[in-house]
């Protein structure tokens, strides 16, 4: 491989990797430790929490302190970026000021990126060119990852939507998941492909259950410097299913044939591209850590 490939999890905060007591060596450890000790075993980390609010600055400086020099963070941006709803209970009140209907500001119900005035919605794009900073100016941002909604389809809408990217957050690394949607179904996936690579923008290659109006193929493919691999599971009974905590749908542990499958994939990847993020996305206890261990292991004999 002539790349640089890193491999990591999607989270080294969620409440189950914690509460299992298999990773981190002992309990009622602070979030800097945690941190500090995710950080002595992978590379690479998804930031998954500025999905549900807008990054904050203080939190990119804290993650900036706490790793050392080449550690890399991926930051899925907010959702409300995405086609999908946000609560405004979560959001900044300086978020919250810019709806158009200032009632629904106190609400948990979800609002969308239609919901706030031209400034609210330039104010969203701010905060993630922004508060990144301190990330940014130690070499620590890696991409930023648009998981796109599943009625997020290929229309001439959406299509400018994507070309608009580069625009928002100039000089940034910016990668696009689908959540299906049509936009890698076997009569589209080239044109999609091209397009990304025209815009420059990353694709995103996943691994996850098949047969549900927003699975996405698993086909390996690079449209940018950086190629980008998300493993959510194969967990297709909760797939769809509004569990208890997020974690609960991801419940999937690959087994090595399982991995073995995509290593040469990530190979190849590898020769395509400069630099690859191999990302796993299944959070339930320690199995994530547990399968990122197994990929890089696979990776580094080959």
């Amino acid at each position: 491989m002539t790349a640089t490939v890193l491999t990591g999890t999607c989270s080294w905060t969620d409440p189950t990797l914690i509460a299992c007591r298999r990773f981190y060596p002992r309990s009622g450890m602070s979030p800097a430790e945690r941190l500090r000790f995710y950080a002595s075993h992978f590379p690479l980390v998804e930031v998954d929490s500025t999905y549900y609010a807008p990054p904050s600055e203080r939190n990119a400086q804290l993650w900036a302190e706490r790793t050392p020099p080449g550690f890399v963070f991926d930051i899925k941006v907010f959702a409300l970026l995405t086609g999908h709803g946000a609560r405004p209970d979560r959001m900044p009140p300086e978020l919250r000021d810019l709806l158009r209907d200032p009632a629904r500001a106190a609400g948990t119900h979800p609002v969308y990126l239609k919901d706030f005035t031209e400034e609210g919605i330039d104010r969203v794009w701010e905060l993630h060119r922004s508060a990144l900073q301190p990330l940014r100016s130690t070499g620590k941002l890696g991409a930023l990852l648009f998981q796109f909604a599943p009625w997020f389809i290929p229309s001439r809408d959406n299509r400018a939507y994507l070309a608009e990217l580069p625009r928002h957050l100039p000089g940034e690394t910016l990668a696009v998941e689908f959540r299906g949607g049509g936009w890698m179904e076997p009569d589209t996936a080239g044109r999609t492909l091209a397009l990304l690579e025209h815009l420059g923008l990353a694709y995103v290659s996943v691994d996850e259950p098949q047969g549900f109006p927003n699975s996405t193929p698993p086909l390996a493919a690079a449209t940018h410097e950086l190629a980008y691999v998300r493993f959510h599971g194969r967990n297709a009974g909760t797939w769809r299913e509004r569990t208890a905590a997020a974690s609960d749908r991801f419940n999937y542990l690959y087994d090595e044939d399982e991995l073995v499958e995509w290593a040469p994939r990530i190979r190849e990847l590898a020769e395509r591209a400069a630099t690859v993020h191999v990302l796993f996305n299944n959070n339930f206890e320690d199995v994530g850590i547990r399968n990122a261990r197994q990929m890089a292991l696979l990776l580094q004999h080959d």
